[in-house]
């Protein structure tokens, strides 16, 4: 096996166990954790593509560098909710806030 396919398949494993967590976890922060599994496989899956050109391994360098930011940017802005949400419902899990209890 080529080492391409092995970072393609890490990029799965790791998209698939984010999307699994994000489904059956309740707890927001779980969520969040996730997510962010979901958008590092992105990130790598896109990096290694970039490897089959080398003239284009720098459009890959900067595609995972846009991930990375959309990823600390969602983490910030998911953190601020969670806050949020936690000081009204007196819990994180996601349960509370979509019954929408006050």
């Amino acid at each position: 096996m080529s080492a391409l396919v092995l970072y393609q398949l890490v990029a799965l494993f790791l998209l698939a166990t984010g999307l699994y967590g994000f489904l059956w976890r309740r707890s927001l922060v779980a969520m969040l954790i996730c997510l962010e599994l979901m958008l590092n496989g992105a990130g790598l899956s896109i990096m290694a593509a970039a490897q089959l050109t080398p003239a284009n391994a720098v459009l890959g360098q900067l595609g995972t560098l846009l991930v990375m930011g959309l990823a600390a940017a969602e983490a910030t802005l998911v953190l601020a909710i969670v806050v949020v949400v936690t000081r009204r419902f007196k819990t994180s899990e996601m349960i509370a806030a979509s019954e929408l209890k006050g």
